[in-house]
């Protein structure tokens, strides 16, 4: 090394023949580099002289006490939709059991995730809380590429890798339309989530499973896809009633949908549970004030949040390994079925 200018992680990659991602995982100790690539860069920190700034030292011995609570939606729908009310109060009261601070980002456009980038590359935030997970989404890979610890609320499918909270969306969903066909109810019709969601493939699934399990035939023609906001609700309501007039039944794979699809069938003139009977997902407090009062799958929401929170903990500061939690759900029947 020529002159008195301190070793820098570029010099380190440059010196092992790796990339800087490869020299900041091994520095954090990420398992996700080969033993060869390992081997150069600890011989490169050796030979440089190289000592970790704060950027690249990371998490095992640089702890900022802080996480960051990302959320890739509008302010709008964070204030509008109970389900994000609640993961905070949960994940915060677990963060203030272990005096950790809690930063809220909303990343909604290219700005705002570079603007997380920045935060996770300069090590500003010991972890990440990951909300509103879409199987097409860069965030969680980008995460996982950086060595930085990562729990999401939910998961992109089946074969998630990283840590992860979900509820048992399958199990839930099918329990709600087991009630309705176990009540009579035969032309049962869902409004789905998005369907880039696990959540939304998830819930869909239990529509199927119940049906098949009554032997009752699960007709497309009953599937309309929404988007978790009463307008997606309404407007699925009323393509569902266009194309298919004599349903007897609703799932809505969530109680914002379910309000919108309520407020459709009174606008069609349907009398709930008289005519069409309905169901939500989570029994949040809509649930209890909707006319009539609705019918839903209880999912403990401040509880996934908390969970959350206490498996990141675990991971930033006592180097748990990962961790993947599904908990239960619970039909509530109230006077919508």
């Amino acid at each position: 090394m020529t002159g008195n200018r301190r070793p820098t992680i570029k010099t380190v990659a440059a010196r092992a023949g790796v990339g800087r991602t490869t020299v900041s995982r091994v520095v954090n100790g990420s398992e996700l580099v080969s033993a060869d690539a390992r081997e150069r860069v600890l011989a490169a920190i050796k030979e440089l002289n190289y000592v970790p700034n704060s950027v690249a030292r990371g998490l095992v011995t640089n702890r900022t006490n802080a996480v960051a609570l990302v959320i890739p939606e509008s302010e709008s729908r964070l204030g509008s939709e109970p389900f994000f009310a609640a993961l905070i109060r949960g994940v915060s009261g677990a963060l203030a059991e272990s005096r950790t601070q809690l930063q809220l980002m909303l990343v909604r456009d290219q700005a705002e995730r570079d603007q997380l980038t920045e935060s996770v590359a300069t090590r500003r935030v010991d972890g990440v809380l990951l909300v509103s997970v879409h199987s097409e989404d860069r965030l969680p890979g980008m995460l996982e590429e950086m060595g930085l610890p990562t729990v999401l609320a939910g998961r992109r499918d089946a074969g998630e890798r990283l840590s992860y909270v979900n509820s048992d969306n399958a199990g839930g969903a099918a329990a709600a339309v087991r009630h309705l066909l176990g009540s009579g109810r035969r032309r049962v019709a869902t409004i789905t989530g998005p369907l880039d969601m696990d959540v939304g493939r998830s819930r869909l699934a239990g529509w199927r499973t119940a049906h098949t399990e009554a032997g009752v035939p699960a007709a497309e023609g009953l599937v309309e896809a929404g988007d978790f906001t009463e307008e997606g609700g309404a407007n699925a309501m009323r393509l569902l009633l266009e194309r298919a007039p004599d349903l007897d039944a609703v799932f809505a794979a969530s109680d914002l949908m379910a309000v919108g699809a309520l407020a459709e069938l009174r606008r069609w003139q349907r009398q709930v549970p008289g005519d069409v009977a309905v169901v939500g997902f989570e029994d949040s407090v809509l649930a209890r004030h909707t006319n009539p009062p609705l019918t839903t799958v209880r999912q403990p929401v401040e509880e996934l949040g908390r969970t959350m929170a206490r498996i990141l903990t675990d991971i930033t500061q006592h180097g748990a390994p990962r961790q993947q939690t599904t908990l239960p759900t619970e039909l509530v029947v109230r006077e919508s079925s």
